[in-house]
C-alpha cells in the first residue's frame, strides 16, 4: 500500500489578490506591454504615497536598486561602502557593480540587523585612515527595522549617506515611519517570495525626485532626448514592464491584509514554539511593527536536543520547506578578502545566528492546518530529542 504524498508548504509562496488580472487585462487592451505606460506612472506614484515619499521608481529587481542608488550616490570604483554582513549577496554585489569594495558590518542582538557598537568602530577606524565609505547599506532582515536612531545618527556624524534595504521590510514601521524611508534613498523588492510580488521587479525611493528622473533615465538606457538614439551616458535595461506594474498595483492595495496574516502567522508560532526548550523567536524592537516576511527563530541544540540541520531534515522529510538564515557575507567565497567588523571582540552576532537560525514557512497564504503540521514536526522532534 503506497503512502499518500503530503500537500507541500512552501517557505513563502505568492499569494494573489485577484484584482491583478484586471490591470493586467487593461495592460493588454491598451497594449501597452513595453517597460513604460500608465501602470508604471500610477504604481510610483502610489507606492511613494503609501510609504510617505515624494517619487519613486519602479525597476527590474531591488538589486537593480540597489545599483541605480550607488550611481546616484557617486559610489565609483576604488570606493569603500558598508553594508550589513547577514543579509542577501544581492545587498552586496551592487558595490562590486560599481568597482567599489564592500566593508561588511555585524548584527547585534535585538534587531539581528547592522550593529550600531560596530559600525561606530569602522566610521572611526575609516576616518582615522583618511577613507570613509561613500555609502552605508542598512539591511532590514526578515522584516525587522534596523536600530535606525542610532545608525542614522553615526552617518550623520560622520557625513556618509545612508541607504536603506528595505527588500524584505515593505509594511514595516520605526516610530510610526514607513520602513525604507531613513536613507538618502530606499530600496525595495518584490520578488517572488516577498510579502507582496510582481513576479520580480523593485522600487527605488527617495525624498530627492530630481534624483528619482535621474534614475529613470540610467533604467532607460541612458537614452538622450534626442530624435535618433543617442547615449552620452552608460545606462541599465532596469525598467518595470506596465505588465508587472499592473500586478503591483493591485498587490499594494492588499498589502496591510498581507502584514496582518503573517504576522498573525507568526504570533501562532510563537504561542506554540517560543516555549519549547532552546526555542527563541525573532525579537521585534520596541516602537517598530515588523511585518513578519518571514518568521524567524533561534535553536539552541543544547537546550533543545536537535539541532537546526535535524530540524530543517525533519521539515524536508514532511514535504515542509524551511531554511537556514542567510549565511553572512563575510564568510562568503566571494568575498573572502573584505573587511568585517563584529558586534564585539569575539562576539561576532551574524556568525551565530547562522549557526543557531531557522526560518519558517510563513506566507500569508498559509492554512492554519498547514502551520499546524509546521509546528506538530518541530514539537515532536524537540519533544524526542530531549528525551533521548
Amino acid at each position: 500500500m503506497t503512502t499518500a504524498v503530503k500537500s507541500k508548504i512552501y517557505l513563502s509562496s505568492p499569494h494573489m489578490s485577484g484584482r491583478e488580472q484586471d490591470y493586467v487585462a487593461e495592460a493588454f487592451a491598451t497594449n501597452w506591454i513595453a517597460p513604460l505606460g500608465p501602470h508604471v506612472d500610477a504604481f510610483e506614484a502610489e507606492f511613494a504615497a503609501y510609504v510617505g515619499v515624494k517619487a519613486a521608481a519602479a525597476v527590474s529587481s531591488g538589486t537593480a536598486a540597489i545599483h541605480l542608488a550607488l550611481r546616484l550616490m557617486g559610489v565609483g570604483a576604488g570606493d569603500i561602502v558598508f553594508c550589513s554582513s547577514l543579509t542577501f549577496v544581492a545587498s552586496a554585489n551592487p558595490i562590486v557593480y560599481q568597482g567599489a569594495v564592500p566593508v561588511f558590518i555585524d548584527s547585534e542582538p535585538d534587531t539581528w540587523n547592522m550593529s550600531p557598537q560596530a559600525l561606530e568602530r569602522a566610521l572611526a577606524d575609516a576616518k582615522a585612515s583618511g577613507r570613509l565609505p561613500k555609502a552605508v547599506i542598512v539591511v532590514n532582515l526578515y522584516g525587522q527595522s534596523a536600530k535606525m536612531d542610532e545608525i542614522t545618527a553615526l552617518c550623520d556624524q560622520y557625513g556618509v549617506p545612508m541607504l536603506e534595504d528595505a527588500a524584505e521590510s515593505l509594511g514595516s514601521t520605526y516610530k510610526g515611519r514607513a520602513s525604507g524611508t531613513f536613507g538618502q534613498y530606499g530600496i525595495y523588492s518584490f520578488n517572488g517570495n516577498k510579502i507582496i510580488t510582481t513576479s520580480g521587479g523593485g522600487m527605488l525611493v527617495s525624498d530627492d525626485a530630481e534624483a528619482m528622473k535621474t534614475a529613470r533615465f540610467y533604467a532607460t538606457q541612458a537614452r538622450d532626448p534626442a530624435p535618433h538614439y543617442q547615449h552620452s551616458q552608460l545606462g541599465y535595461n532596469y525598467r518595470m514592464s506596465n505588465v508587472l506594474a499592473g500586478i503591483g498595483r493591485a498587490q499594494l492595495q492588499v498589502l496591510d491584509e498581507r502584514v496582518k496574516a503573517r504576522r498573525a502567522i507568526f504570533e501562532t508560532y510563537r504561542e506554540q514554539l517560543g516555549g519549547l526548550p532552546g526555542v527563541r523567536m525573532m525579537p521585534e524592537l520596541e516602537g517598530t511593527s515588523s511585518n513578519r516576511w518571514l518568521t524567524a527563530a533561534t535553536i539552541d541544540e543544547r537546550e533543545a536536543g536537535v539541532s537546526v540541520a535535524a530540524l530543517l531534515d525533519a521539515l524536508a522529510a514532511e514535504n515542509i520547506e524551511a531554511r537556514p538564515v542567510w549565511k553572512p557575507l563575510h564568510l562568503q567565497p566571494l568575498f573572502e578578502r573584505a573587511a568585517y567588523y563584529a558586534h564585539a571582540e569575539r562576539d561576532s552576532v551574524s556568525d551565530t545566528l547562522f549557526h543557531t537560525g531557522i526560518c519558517l514557512p510563513s506566507g500569508s497564504n498559509m492554512t492554519e492546518e498547514d502551520q499546524a503540521r509546521v509546528i506538530e514536526c518541530m514539537t515532536n522532534l524537540i519533544r524526542k530529542g530531549r528525551s533521548s
